[in-house]
């Protein structure tokens, strides 16, 4: 763990409260910097009100605490990515190329909801990409408790695009065209070991695999548990808890591809969460705002200054996801456009 590894607290009230100009460039500068020498922010000031929190919290809980044989009824069809993933069923490393046989799968659970065809009655988007969600009927208000989160995270989303547009020098709007129907992604995890269970750690087991996210952007609802790790420049992984009330925010690989890699889709990985050598338990919600399945991702105007080459191709947002998830649900190792990034886990300091 590096002493100077540092994860900033932006405060991004200024685009949501109307700031002046003048707060709202000091914030793109500051979006500007994290994103290129982390990936990653602590973003406060984004509205969501704490209802909203606590609610989300109530749905994981409700879920999550059912019997595994309940869950598994949630389970969606192969290539669908929706409903309820059973502890050790995913491997996330995969999607970066990374493929250790001695390791086991990830042990976490998930549940997965995001944005459906329904949605967009303005775009003729495939249903089979927009698929429809599971709810569970165990719960009366999952339902309600889920959107209202992915409401408010939808808008802190839409928000950041406007600052990243700002911090890249671009013109106000310039991401909409490639948002406006984004195959957006609610991720639920629970790390499932039994609460306090004392356990020995060995080098394979692992809450959730090293990975970057596929899309844009990410927000990350996080309880205080420890265990969420970040990869810094030389190779070290540190420990990042989120601060009272703030979205731990990261960049995504389109993000990267759109800068050629000026900013950063970081690394990074969840331990088990041990404490005193006893299993606490951890939950987090991950928000995936991930642009339009139909949107070509190129490298934007001003990302590759002179002497410089472009690190990506050409690639659809729908093509990127694809590859990503058979790696991580469909456990076929990825080989597109990973070698960079598998590198740095292969040579990362355990």
């Amino acid at each position: 763990m590096s002493a100077a590894f540092h994860v900033p607290a932006i405060d991004i009230a200024p685009y949501i409260a109307g700031g002046t100009d003048a707060d709202r460039a000091a914030v793109a500068r500051q979006v500007d910097e994290a994103a290129r020498t982390v990936g990653f922010m602590q973003v406060l000031g984004h509205g969501i009100p704490l209802e909203a929190w606590a609610r989300l919290g109530r749905a994981s809980d409700r879920f999550f605490e059912l019997p595994l044989e309940v869950k598994k009824q949630y389970r969606a069809p192969a290539g669908v990515n929706r409903g309820y993933s059973p502890p050790r069923s995913e491997r996330l490393s995969l999607s970066l190329g990374v493929e250790k046989a001695e390791r086991m799968n990830d042990f976490f659970e998930a549940f997965n909801l995001g944005a459906s065809a329904a949605d967009y009655p303005h775009a003729d988007v495939d249903p089979d990409m927009y698929s429809e969600n599971i709810w569970p009927a165990e719960s009366d208000t999952f339902q309600a408790d889920v959107e209202l989160w992915m409401s408010h995270a939808t808008s802190v989303a839409q928000v950041m695009m406007r600052i990243f547009a700002d911090a890249l020098g671009l013109p106000a709007g310039y991401f909409d065209p490639y948002t406006d129907h984004s195959l957006d992604v609610l991720r639920m995890n629970n790390y499932a070991l039994p609460e306090g269970e004392r356990v020995e750690l060995d080098g394979d087991l692992i809450g959730m695999g090293e990975h970057t996210d596929f899309g844009i952007v990410t927000l990350l609802w996080a309880d205080d548990v420890k265990g969420l790790q970040v990869l810094d420049a030389d190779g070290g992984w540190n420990d990042v808890s989120p601060l009272p009330g703030a979205l731990l925010v990261n960049l995504g690989d389109l993000t990267a591809r759109w800068t050629n890699e000026r900013w950063k889709s970081t690394l990074h990985r969840v331990k088990p969460p041990v404490i005193d050598g006893r299993i606490k338990r951890r939950r987090s919600a991950a928000f995936f705002f991930d642009g339009n399945v139909d949107a070509v991702i190129t490298t934007l105007p001003g990302c590759v200054a002179e002497g410089e080459t472009e690190l990506y191709g050409p690639i659809t947002v729908g093509e990127h996801i694809e590859a990503k998830l058979n790696g991580s649900r469909g456990l076929v190792n990825n080989t597109t456009d990973t070698q960079r990034e598998a590198n740095r886990v292969l040579t990362s300091r355990y």
